[in-house]
């Protein structure tokens, strides 16, 4: 089982590695830059190499870098989709010096221009930067659909990777947060869920996991994480999912309000709930 939780890389990538080795995980997400800002951590190869050598001898499952929360692609001012190609290509190209992992990014906010006028500024960027990727999977989350978010439906997700020139270079983390929260009923039906993310985008495009529970009911589309089994899915839930066929084999990156040791506690409780698998690493 790949499992881990948000670490920060300000103390460097080797660093995050042993962290997560302490609290009982096997990868790790961080943000690429600072996620309320713009400016990227200073690259340093060395480091990249050491954390790389860490995975290898551990037995890492793929990071999730994850993009500032300040990317907006679907934007209506000029200036915010340029720094969104920025800030994309920049990382996109440092996390190639760490080929075979996942980037995983928020769609945008289309902020009143409409959906098609957002998927078609998301779509332009991404035939932009993704000619340049190499060995790195770009990953399209689940969002939960406030305000004028695009991605709090599949198919919005699916309109951009049918559209995108290069689709094998692309895929979706799903959050079970955010699913729930747009109105997606993981706690009753999860089969059915699934069935429709299949249907509508293909379970061949699901590659990461964020794992989170909740505090708001089904529908509410506010986006506010909670604790593992202390929110509105349940810890019933979070087993199904963590054991459920179609998705045993994904990682999954906690983001639930904690700290290390809490996240740790998080990690330990969720293998104890995990079926013993073939697949489990």
């Amino acid at each position: 089982m790949f499992i881990g939780s948000h670490l920060s890389i300000s103390r460097g990538y080797e660093q995050a590695g042993k962290e997560a080795l302490r609290i009982g995980a096997n990868t790790f997400q961080y943000f690429t830059r600072n996620p309320r800002g713009g400016r990227a951590r200073k690259l340093d190869q060395t480091d990249m190499d050491k954390l790389r050598a860490l995975m290898e001898e551990n037995r890492f499952g793929p990071l999730l870098g994850h993009a500032p929360y300040t990317l907006n692609p679907a934007s209506d001012k000029e200036t915010v989709r340029a720094f969104a190609e920025i800030a994309m290509r920049e990382d996109l190209a440092r996390m190639d010096l760490l080929p075979g992992n996942y980037y995983n990014f928020h769609p945008g906010s289309h902020v009143g221009q409409g959906v098609e006028k957002g998927l078609d500024y998301i779509i332009g960027l991404l035939n932009l930067v993704l000619p340049a990727v190499q060995g790195t999977k770009v990953l399209l989350e689940t969002m939960a659909g406030k305000g004028t978010e695009i991605g709090g439906n599949f198919e919005e997700i699916a309109a951009i990777l049918q559209q995108v020139n290069q689709p094998e270079k692309m895929g979706v983390c799903l959050d079970t947060c955010h699913i729930h929260e747009a109105g997606y009923d993981i706690v009753k039906d999860l089969d059915g869920v699934l069935d429709a993310f299949d249907r509508i985008i293909g379970l061949d495009k699901l590659f990461a996991i964020h794992l989170n529970d909740s505090k708001n009911p089904k529908g509410a589309k506010k986006d506010r994480h909670e604790k593992i089994g202390e929110g509105t899915l349940g810890l019933s839930t979070i087993e199904k999912i963590i054991n459920h066929e179609k998705m045993q084999s994904l990682p999954f990156y906690l983001e639930t309000p904690n700290e290390p040791e809490g996240y740790a506690e998080e990690i330990a409780l969720l293998r104890g709930l995990r079926n013993t698998l073939q697949t489990d690493k």
